[in-house]
């Protein structure tokens, strides 16, 4: 998808993001988005490199688990400036702490699936 000199459209935005348009309009209602989102003449909705960017690492965000309110308070510091990059960088290690005790719990679980997998595995060859 190549970024027009006026940006993408909510359809092309959705497609370069993987996420619904209904999720993008949603992001803006629940002021997740950096800056508002520009409009063409049209009043159409046009995407910036910047928006994409942004709508990106809030999918990551999203997709480890952080709330929506704490993904709101992240982008409330990010958008208070420099001063806030102290909070920003506390925030995102408590995530970070959250995500990796998920991942360790998940290895553990897939450690005892493929236990599992290999008693039966062994049992079928006994058979």
């Amino acid at each position: 998808m190549t970024l027009l000199h006026d940006g993408l459209s909510i359809s092309d935005a959705a497609a370069a993001t993987g996420l619904t348009t209904h999720t993008l309009r949603y992001y803006e209602r629940a002021g997740l988005m950096l800056t508002p989102v520009d409009r063409a003449s049209s009043t159409h909705r046009r995407y910036s490199d910047a928006d994409i960017g942004w709508v990106q690492f809030l999918t990551r965000l999203r997709s480890t688990g952080m709330p929506i309110a704490t993904i709101r308070a992240y982008t409330e510091l990010v958008r208070a400036g420099e001063d806030t990059v102290d909070a920003r960088l506390e925030l995102l290690l408590r995530h970070r702490r959250g995500v990796l005790a998920q991942l360790e719990e998940i290895t553990a679980s897939l450690a005892a699936i493929d236990y599992k997998i290999a008693v039966y595995r062994q049992k079928e060859k006994t058979a």
